[in-house]
């Protein structure tokens, strides 16, 4: 089993329209009701998504990343005063009568970085530490401001309950930040450090893997018969993401070329385009009600698009960025 979810782990592009395809079948060949239930997947699918990723994290590779300051600086800069205001004014300009799927857009862009930051850094032989160092910069810093980006950019538009979604946010990044760090401890304490990397490290992304593809298909499902009435929704909602993840390929890209040597360019660059859509969706079901399904469909649609363009980035690495140095960095487990 394990070998197995190893492989759809690294099949993503794959996997996630499937997922998709099978939760549009079943959202409109169920009843409404059943389809209802699927809302109550959400929260243990996410913490089983997230749980595995914190679990990976070693923190002590921290010090390493975080040596430079202008990297660190530059990448948040571009996550919390750039991306989310590009993407509310796309929000307005391709949805102003459907606050709902402005908000999707809005929320995909404020929580930066996940575990596949760090994944497709080291598949394109970037700055590893600065990688891991993102990761949970992005991720704090976004807990904290994502209530306050959707009260004031937001609170006028749709129903925002701001203690809720403080929350949810507890519930779906802190708690399983906190007990992936506990476990990570325990299992190296008691079978060493070259047994965690070896063989248990790389079996928790492939859990994570599980969560990923049970919220795509719950995201789905729960707006399968809109998406099977009115099948150009998709489109209208392809467009203004496909704009979004342009741009912050593009100015990402720049910055990195333009100030940094190959390695934290990289960093750089997976570190502010691959956004934590699971838990945006999460965030999206739990704190918004029936209206979330809305939310939730523009952040689906997202999935598809940051993975194909994150393994398409990595296959032109090299002529963006010029070969590999001689000298690798250290691969993080």
């Amino acid at each position: 089993m394990w070998n197995l979810l190893i492989k759809i782990n690294k099949k993503l592009t794959f996997a996630i329209p499937i997922m998709m395809l099978a939760g549009f079948m079943f959202g409109i060949s169920s009843s409404t009701e059943m389809v209802r239930q699927l809302k109550a997947l959400i929260l243990p699918l996410t913490f089983l998504m997230v749980y595995p990723m914190m679990v990976t994290l070693n923190v002590k590779h921290l010090q390493e990343g975080i040596k430079n300051v202008k990297l660190q600086l530059m990448t948040q800069f571009i996550n919390f005063a750039i991306i989310p205001f590009i993407a509310y004014g796309l929000g307005l300009y391709f949805f102003p009568n459907q606050p709902y799927m402005a908000l999707g857009l809005l929320l995909a862009a404020l929580l930066p970085t996940s575990g596949m930051t760090i994944s497709w850094t080291g598949f394109a032989k970037g700055n590893m530490g600065a990688a891991i160092n993102m990761t949970v910069i992005g991720l704090t810093l976004g807990s904290i401001a994502t209530p306050f980006y959707v009260q004031a950019l937001m609170g006028t538009k749709v129903d925002v309950n701001f203690m809720l979604i403080v929350k949810q946010i507890f519930i779906i990044v802190l708690l399983p930040m906190v007990f992936g760090f506990v476990t990570r401890q325990g299992l190296i304490k008691k079978y060493g450090q070259q047994e965690f990397k070896k063989n248990l490290g790389p079996k928790f992304p492939a859990l994570s893997t599980i969560g990923v593809l049970g919220i795509v298909f719950v995201a789905i499902g729960l707006k399968a018969k809109t998406i099977a009435g009115d099948p150009i929704i998709l489109g209208s909602i392809f467009v203004p993401l496909f704009i979004i993840y342009l741009i912050n390929f593009s100015l990402s890209t720049l910055a990195g070329k333009m100030f940094f040597k190959r390695d934290d360019a990289i960093a750089l660059v997976y570190g502010t385009v691959m956004r934590n859509l699971s838990i945006a969706l999460a965030i999206a079901i739990n704190a918004f009600g029936s209206a979330g399904a809305e939310t939730a469909l523009v952040i689906a649609v997202a999935y598809i698009i940051q993975v194909q363009a994150a393994a398409w980035y990595v296959k032109f690495t090299d002529t963006v960025f010029g070969p590999v140095p001689a000298v690798q960095q250290k691969q993080f487990v």
